[in-house]
């Protein structure tokens, strides 16, 4: 019988990744599944995953008063669009304008453990256009404590992916 001849290095990394794997997998059927968070609510709770889809859904609707709810008040906000870490206030006065290119989400991912949280979204503009970006959630006291968003390409947000460019 014939073999193949694989190093102890390979060996472990081949056993380190298939154990993140694993532990992705968990995490995402435990998030999935109910991993409950305290509300933003008061005397209910709400897993993260229906936190994010709240979030996302409050895009889509064009409602600030039902995103701000799940904001917690040391709120962040990164992006790479020249946003280090700003306030709720920053946020809504830099960001929220682009809720009027916005038709849709649709959640393609949404993984996490803990306080922790990346989902992949692809967003659809009113004009029928589209982008993917990833989006890192972290939590504290079941509000959303920050975003980091990571760009899928040069259009990554929605104005921009409406009208081509930057």
């Amino acid at each position: 019988m014939g073999g193949t001849t694989i190093s102890r290095r390979n060996l472990l990394q081949a056993g380190a990744v298939a154990m993140a794997g694993a532990g992705v997998l968990r995490a995402a059927t435990a998030l999935a599944c109910g991993g409950a968070a305290p509300a933003a609510g008061k005397g209910s709770s709400m897993t993260k995953e229906e936190i994010i889809r709240r979030y996302y859904a409050g895009w889509e609707k064009k409602d600030w008063a039902a995103i701000d709810s799940l904001l917690g008040d040391s709120f962040t906000f990164t992006s790479p669009n020249h946003d280090d870490h700003i306030n709720k206030n920053a946020f809504k006065a830099r960001c929220w304008s682009q809720a009027d290119w916005i038709d849709r989400f649709e959640l393609e991912n949404v993984v996490g453990d803990g306080d922790q949280v990346f989902v992949k979204i692809l967003c659809h503009t009113k004009n029928g256009k589209s982008f993917r970006n990833i989006e890192y959630f972290r939590f504290k006291d079941g509000k959303v404590e920050a975003i980091e968003v990571y760009f899928g390409g040069d259009l990554g947000f929605p104005s921009a992916a409406s009208k081509g460019h930057r």
